[in-house]
């Protein structure tokens, strides 16, 4: 109705201070204090052994567990996404798990959100299939509820961390940030329109993850299906990140924006069998210093101004036609590009790596097209059937100590 303030659709908690990790209850961790608080190992409370189903081998690991206070969500929710940010140093590696409660008050499994490293060579980076309750299931790094119609939602939420070391160590992985986004998104077929407010553009590196088809098919291959580490690459860079020679030393000297290569890598999801999955790129982000990483939805391209004002450019995710995004000359099922700006008439200014250079990457596509084509859940795709839309989703890079107007921002579109 005219005046009524739009419902709200989506719920961020996150832990991230030292009383955040005290209130939780842990078996052998440790909240630490200092600039960037956390929750370590303090003494393993049991071993346990794991083969990793991407390579076959089987190791013993010492681990410790902390699981969060129950987060009632704000907005009783149809899906919920888990996302981290850790240091995993070799010999360490960490799993994320999530227990949610249904409006009808009965619980779903912990449910496996990811087994992470930064690294790979202690386990495979992976999600877990197969895994549902009959009344919702994990699809890749998102839990849905199978039924959305049914009325059905997720009430509210626990996140449970294992930590895992090498047995006979002291090694430890420290965990910064661990967040849980619930959302319940309208199905619709359109967005209402927003309003322009904004003028701006930041000046983010360009790439393109089309020079880089055919390369390391062992990471997908390149070109199309790179859009996610190509965009979460130009956004580090954007905030200073940098990768040493020694870091990029595996990448074939032949290949251009080797650093490009190695975020294909490290987001690589062993499971799913891309570089797609949206807390994987979140978590890559924040293990360069000063740096963390989210996945949220926003409600509208005015979320999206308010970030960019405060200097904060977002990675979104969009599927369309090619006649739906004018200028772009491809559809897609699912993309990700990067958010750098607004001109002064509102159009969207877009680092899209879809791009056959890097001198190509910079697009401005119309305003309206822009906003549909990312807020809906529903379009027909290009045999006229009715799929599903993306509804929102991107990843938000910004600093570990952002400015007060920065915070200011965040909180603005509900991140803290």
């Amino acid at each position: 109705a005219p005046g009524r303030a739009a419902a709200r659709t989506v719920d961020n908690r996150a832990w991230t201070t030292y009383p955040d990790w005290r209130s939780g209850t842990g078996a052998g961790t440790r909240a630490v204090a200092g600039l960037r608080p956390g929750l370590e190992i303090a003494k393993a409370v049991g071993t346990t052994d794991y083969t990793d189903p991407h390579t076959g081998r089987t190791a013993a690991w010492e681990y410790a567990t902390w699981t969060s206070p129950v987060h009632r969500l704000a907005v009783p929710s149809t899906e919920a996404i888990a996302s981290w940010n850790a240091h995993t140093p070799e010999g360490t590696w960490i799993q994320v798990e999530l227990k949610g409660t249904y409006s009808d008050g009965t619980d779903t499994p912990w449910y496996v959100m990811g087994r992470w490293a930064a690294g790979d060579g202690d386990i495979r980076r992976t999600s877990v299939d197969d895994q549902e309750d009959g009344k919702s299931s994990v699809w890749t790094d998102t839990l849905a509820v199978d039924d959305a119609a049914s009325g059905l939602r997720v009430a509210s939420v626990r996140l449970r961390l294992t930590l895992y070391r090498r047995p006979g160590t002291r090694l430890t992985p420290t965990v910064w940030r661990l967040g849980v986004m619930g959302s319940d998104v309208p199905d619709r077929f359109t967005v209402p329109a927003s309003t322009p407010g904004l003028a701006r553009e930041l000046l983010v590196p360009r790439y393109s993850q089309e020079i880089h088809k055919g390369q390391y098919p062992e990471y997908d291959n390149g070109g199309e299906a790179w859009c996610s580490p190509t965009s979460s690459q130009m956004i580090i860079e954007y905030w200073g990140g940098r990768l040493t020679q020694e870091q990029l030393s595996w990448v074939d000297p032949a290949f251009a924006d080797p650093q490009v290569c190695h975020a294909a890598r490290h987001t690589y999801d062993h499971q799913y069998a891309g570089c797609g999955n949206w807390p994987f790129n979140a978590a890559y982000a924040a293990t360069f210093p000063g740096l963390q990483g989210v996945v949220t939805r926003l409600r509208s391209l005015t979320d999206l101004e308010t970030l960019i004002a405060a200097g904060i450019p977002a990675i979104t995710s969009q599927s369309f036609l090619k006649e739906e995004l004018t200028g772009a000359g491809y559809g897609t099922s699912g993309h990700l590009m990067t958010v750098i700006g607004f001109t002064a008439d509102g159009d969207v200014i877009a680092n899209d790596p879809a791009s056959d250079d890097n001198e190509a990457v910079r697009r401005i596509y119309k305003r309206r097209e822009w906003e549909n084509i990312w807020l809906r859940t529903k379009r027909y795709n290009a045999s006229g059937k009715v799929v599903s839309g993306i509804g929102g989703v991107c990843y938000l890079y910004f600093p570990a100590r952002p400015t007060s107007r920065q915070r200011k921002a965040l909180a603005a579109v509900g991140v803290r």
